[in-house]
């Protein structure tokens, strides 16, 4: 018998799970719920904490025996990871639902990177209201009568289990592990692969071991009410050991993992059919041919200049992300990006890649003032003409785009975007009202913008580029659409097609052609 220990999220509770846990039982699993303690002292005297969540669940797991597979819902991997720490030696498996990976010291506030949410979290007993919980996590996939019961259940979160930092001593680093993983929060297999790429090595040996495994289901982040039947099936073949793993593809990352010009943010993609490791997308040749022009570097700008001899207007090529800071090579050496600046140049532009410090989506103002930094740079350069600019975004600097939009300097005679998150993804907790172009597009109207859309884009980087082009539409905006219906996020390195080759060339001969070079 598989015996479960589930520990639910944020102020939810076991009549929230009743219809995954009912598929577990009709399976023939064990399955017990651990809810948060409502109340009681925690170790220091005071109100319930991280520490009195986790005592509950070792009772559980101790209850259960041995084999057993530990499931945390978002917050609920704090208290799960604490007590299979103590009890690695009965765990079988911890599963991850929707939640983050957590290292020694975490609190679990910082799963809140919204300021008020966390102050009000800290200082009173929050419960949401029914119209705010996407402020908490994607309701995609939830009906009206779930989005009421899940409003109608929710109990207060006790603030000393979010403000108590948890304690580990690295027993359970090497457990079996699965990550069920929900889409429509802006998490995918695509996501995973990426930030392995990207991301801190350190996650490379954490996410692509072989007991590692992951499944990815089409919802938001509350599955257990909107697809408890597939969650159920996710968790029992999770603990039968089944799911995708990476581990295959770890050696110089695979064709499906990688993207050209983007980061841990974004997915996309098709591997090669065996699933052998392969180059890196964003390593690969640039899909057109260019001439072989070197940079001329100035601090974080690499230019790539045309021959000239007079100022010419200049294309900067601004790279997704987030991407890790020490990630070699650095993106303005990315044959995409340079072939792009080389392509520039070829024509008479200069040619400008760059690059910025969106190392983590709480970056983006600061990516944000390095790019206004660097065009003003850009700008002075005596090889510039200053008034004949066009900035090209790619992948996850998308958010990056709305100061521009919401004051379009006369300088900026055009905006492009490649596969483009025109919003800040559910999963990203940033509060709302930040970084979201598609609210400032009408400010924008007449300054010229061009969208390369990926036809294979995953659902929720495709919803926030839905939601800028009606808000573009709206505003009768000049906003130009180039499709590559069978392309994926980040095509030029992943599909090296007839279509994604013609596509790069429309677009460029359309920004040319708005700096005044037809």
């Amino acid at each position: 018998m598989t015996r479960f220990v589930v520990v639910p999220g944020l102020f939810t509770g076991a009549q929230v799970w009743r219809e995954t846990v009912e598929g577990l039982r009709a399976a023939g699993a064990q399955v017990e719920v651990v809810e948060v303690p409502r109340e009681g002292a925690g170790e220091d005297g005071g109100g319930v904490d991280l520490e009195a969540h986790v005592a509950r669940v070792l009772a559980a797991i101790d209850a259960a025996g041995r084999g057993v597979v530990l499931v945390g819902h978002e917050y609920g991997v704090f208290p799960a990871v604490a007590a299979a720490d103590r009890r690695a030696d009965r765990i079988a498996r911890v599963v991850y639902v929707d939640g983050p990976l957590v290292q020694d010291g975490a609190v679990g506030l910082s799963l809140i990177p919204d300021p008020d949410l966390r102050e009000r979290l800290s200082a009173e007993d929050l419960l949401p209201a029914r119209g705010d919980w996407s402020r908490w996590g994607s309701t995609a996939g939830l009906s009206d009568a779930q989005l009421d019961r899940l409003t109608a259940l929710a109990t207060p979160q006790p603030a000393g289990t979010l403000l108590q930092p948890i304690r580990l001593t690295g027993a359970a680093a090497l457990l079996p592990t699965t990550g069920v993983l929900c889409a429509e929060s802006g998490a995918s297999i695509e996501t995973v692969r990426m930030m392995v790429q990207f991301g801190d090595p350190a996650l490379k040996e954490v996410l692509a071991r072989p007991e590692v495994t992951f499944f990815e289901l089409p919802t938001g982040h509350w599955p257990m009410l909107s697809r408890p039947r597939e969650l159920a099936e996710a968790l029992l073949k999770a603990a039968a050991g089944e799911g995708v793993t990476l581990a295959a593809e770890t050696e110089g990352g695979s064709a499906a993992a990688q993207g050209a010009a983007g980061g841990p943010a974004e997915g996309a993609a098709v591997g090669s059919a065996d699933g052998s490791a392969r180059t890196p997308g964003y390593l690969r040749p640039f899909l057109l041919d260019v001439p072989e022009l070197a940079p001329e570097r100035h601090g974080n700008i690499d230019f790539f200049l045309p021959e000239a001899s007079k100022p010419r207007p200049a294309v900067v090529i601004v790279h997704g992300g987030p991407v890790a800071a020490d990630l070699e090579p650095a993106p303005r050496e990315w044959p995409t990006l340079v072939g792009y600046a080389r392509l520039a140049a070829s024509h008479g532009a200069v040619g400008v890649t760059l690059n910025h410090r969106l190392h983590d989506v709480r970056d983006y103002q600061v990516a944000i003032e390095d790019l206004t930094a660097a065009v003003a740079q850009i700008r002075a350069d005596p090889r510039v003409d200053e008034s004949r600019i066009a900035l090209w975004f790619f992948s996850g600097s998308g958010p990056m785009t709305t100061p521009w939009l919401a004051a379009p300097p006369a300088w900026l005679r055009c905006l492009a975007a490649n596969y483009p998150i025109m919003a800040p993804l559910p999963n990203w907790g940033l509060p709302p009202g930040q970084f979201r172009p598609a609210e400032v597009i009408a400010k924008a109207a007449e300054l010229p913008m061009v969208l390369l859309r990926a036809g294979l884009e995953t659902s929720a980087i495709a919803r926030t580029v839905e939601e800028f082009v009606t808000a573009a539409r709206a505003a009768d905006a000049r906003l130009e659409i180039i499709d590559v219906p069978n392309g994926h996020h980040a095509f030029e390195g992943l599909d090296q097609t007839d279509e994604s080759r013609a596509a790069v060339r429309q677009a460029m001969a359309w920004v040319l052609a708005r700096v005044g070079l037809a």
